[in-house]
């Protein structure tokens, strides 16, 4: 059977629950849980995140009577199981028998237990712990009935980011570069170590970039990147091998934090059977929902548009920003549809029963501290009721968008490093710029990798490419070339994949694509706006030399701003500036017009959205959802 057939073959519905902690409470709870997990709907449990001390309260000493009450408990109650390597928070006997499994900040500061992910991603003691746990799981629950997914680690690289900067790192860090480069003299060549004199004569000379006295070298940063990306990628494959061996037909996952620049999300998801994601939208911030709308496309599409998992989102309120608002009335089942819209198979929260201690107390639950006689549970009773009132949902599949946006992670490394002409141009800014004109239509936008398939596409969003090596800017070009029409932002076709410059003016590699010569970057300053002939531009503005494109914008001094080119049997745009929300509105409905993208469905009112998911026996779906008007429905179609 297919590994998610076995998934879906466990539901009935979408999936529907959160995480669940069962040792935090006594039997009595345990009794109310399975009560009140019936009267919410609850077919979805993930358990064990955060057990490891629990399991094997001593090294080699592995109790699971506890959890093996619990899973056939939930398997009589009728809840499917997601269960958890439980390998994110290393007990604390691990640090005392062996400290050298501790992480260690880029100034040499140590971090000790007493939070969680306190491990050194390339510790060799570390992974033979973890996999040892993780192999006695497997082979108690390969056959549990209740078993529907696994669930490895938590949250890779929420904490430890950077990754680790102890010698066990260094030396980890040396043999990836061996791997990547085969000797030294390509690394030096990739590295420009002949700027300050770099030159490494062996690679047991290099260190990862811990602190130094001024700008560190920008490639070997990147490289860092790449590299601890790499390795946290490897503890999770060091679980995923036991589990792909002990329990073949059970799907594996992990959950990303809300989008970061910490992992190269499209090389994760190759190892995954589905993405898992983690979504905290603030409830005081102003454009909250289209945040979270484009973080969703982005999952949606790390996978190639396949249906991914809601595994984490607040009820109501977190317990980690400085002011943590709550969910009014209505938004939690908002949020909830918002995300089956974008594609999720799961409605998941963290957690389930608020914790009476610890640090995330304060952190929302379906069941509050007040128990059942709650807003936020009767809430989550009715949305439970309502998502299982719409079966064909479950493995429906997204229909594919007409427009898509590139995103690339190496990119967003190398574009928000130091010393460049403005630090205000960042990554994510700029893909949701150019994403909410195309969100405020209720057109949907899909997310591709630099190696995806271009061709079904009419229309190709580029933010900030910075970084991009020749092959990846030919391929692009080609799409043009072929018919299809590009937007694409300033500050892009700078450097290549080892963040050194490409020659021969600015963007040299796209020059062609583009029709015009950057000769000169001019950011403006802190706050600054530029006036341009219809509206205003902020962040940044260039000497642009046309060569061939046309000014459909300019900046009040006459120097282009927005460009547009005919190229091949395709169109290029170029976008000088960041334009005002109106200019940039205007810019993209004359585009939409041109290449025929319209709206998923017509007639919606101002800020309604609507997606369209395809049933498995061909019956379009279309969800709609308003956060203006508080209003969800399912259209069939």
């Amino acid at each position: 059977m297919d590994r998610i057939a076995h998934f879906h073959g466990k539901l009935s519905s979408l999936a529907y629950g959160g995480d669940y902690n069962p040792e935090q409470w006594g039997p009595e709870v345990h009794a109310e849980d399975s009560e009140l997990m019936r009267e919410a709907g609850v077919n979805l449990a993930t358990v064990g995140i955060f057990s490891w001390a629990r399991a094997e309260p001593e090294p080699g000493a592995y109790d699971f009577t506890w959890l093996d009450t619990h899973l056939d408990r939930l398997a009589r109650d009728g809840v499917a199981v997601c269960l958890a390597t439980m390998t994110a928070s290393p007990p604390p006997w691990l640090a005392r028998l062996h400290p050298e499994t501790l992480p260690v900040l880029e100034d040499g500061t140590r971090l000790y237990p007493g939070s969680r992910q306190h491990w050194c991603p390339s510790s060799p003691v570390f992974r033979t712990y973890a996999t040892r746990l993780v192999e006695q799981l497997a082979k108690r629950y390969a056959h549990h009935p209740a078993l529907a997914l696994w669930h490895i680690g938590n949250e890779y690289g929420c904490h430890i980011s950077r990754h680790c900067h102890c010698e066990v790192s260094t030396a980890a860090f040396r043999t990836w570069l061996r791997a990547r480069y085969a000797t030294v003299e390509a690394l030096n060549e990739a590295w420009s170590t002949t700027f300050w004199s770099q030159r490494y004569a062996s690679f047991d000379e290099i260190h990862t970039p811990r602190t130094a006295p001024s700008f560190r070298n920008p490639a070997q940063q990147l490289d860092y990147r790449r590299f601890s990306s790499d390795e946290l990628l490897a503890c999770y494959l060091a679980e995923k091998e036991v589990l792909d061996r002990l329990t073949p037909g059970i799907p594996v996952t992990t959950n990303f934090v809300p989008l970061a620049p910490t992992l190269d999300l499209f090389r994760w998801a190759r190892e995954m059977d589905v993405v898992s994601y983690d979504s905290y939208p603030d409830p005081h911030g102003a454009d909250a929902a289209h945040e979270t709308a484009f973080h969703y496309d982005v999952i949606r599409g790390l996978k190639n548009g396949t249906p991914w998992l809601l595994m984490e989102q607040a009820p109501s309120a977190v317990n980690w920003r400085r002011r943590n608002g709550r969910k009014p009335a209505g938004r939690m089942r908002l949020d909830s549809w918002q995300a089956v819209a974008h594609g999720a198979d799961s409605v998941l929260f963290f957690q389930w029963r608020a914790s009476r201690g610890g640090a995330e107390k304060f952190h929302s639950a379906m069941v509050p501290h007040g128990g059942r006689d709650t807003r936020i549970f009767r809430e989550a009773r009715a949305l439970g009721a309502e998502l299982a009132a719409h079966p064909a949902l479950l493995g429906s599949r997204p229909e594919r968008a007409g427009a898509a946006l590139l995103l690339d992670w190496p990119n967003w490394w190398a574009l928000e490093q130091e010393a460049h002409p403005s630090s205000d141009v960042q990554l994510l800014a700029g893909a949701r710029a150019l994403h909410k004109p195309l969100y405020d239509a209720s057109v949907a936008c899909d997310v591709l990798p630099l190696d995806a398939d271009l061709s079904p596409y009419a229309l190709l969003l580029v933010p900030h490419l910075y970084s991009v090596s020749e092959s990846a800017a030919a391929r692009i070009t080609e799409y043009v070339r072929a018919g299809g029409t590009v937007l694409m932002t300033y500050f892009s076709g700078i450097t290549d994949e080892h963040d050194r410059v490409h020659l021969g003016g600015y963007p040299a590699p796209f020059r062609e694509l583009l029709g015009l010569r950057v000769d000169e970057f001019d950011p403006l300053p802190h706050g600054g706006r530029a006036e341009l002939s219809s509206g205003t531009g902020t962040l940044w503005s260039e000497d642009v030399l046309l060569e061939g494109a046309q000014a459909v914008e300019t900046f009040a001094d006459g120097r282009p701003a927005i460009t547009r080119h005919s190229f091949g049997a395709g169109t290029a745009w170029y976008l000088a500036t960041t334009p005002d929300p109106a200019t940039l509105r205007s810019l993209l409905d004359r585009i939409r017009a041109e290449t025929g993208i319209e709206p998923v469905l017509p007639g919606l009112p101002p800020g309604a959205q609507a997606r369209t998911r395809i049933a498995a026996d061909g019956t379009r779906l279309h969800v709609v959802y308003d956060h203006e008007a508080g209003e969800a429905r399912v259209e069939r179609g």
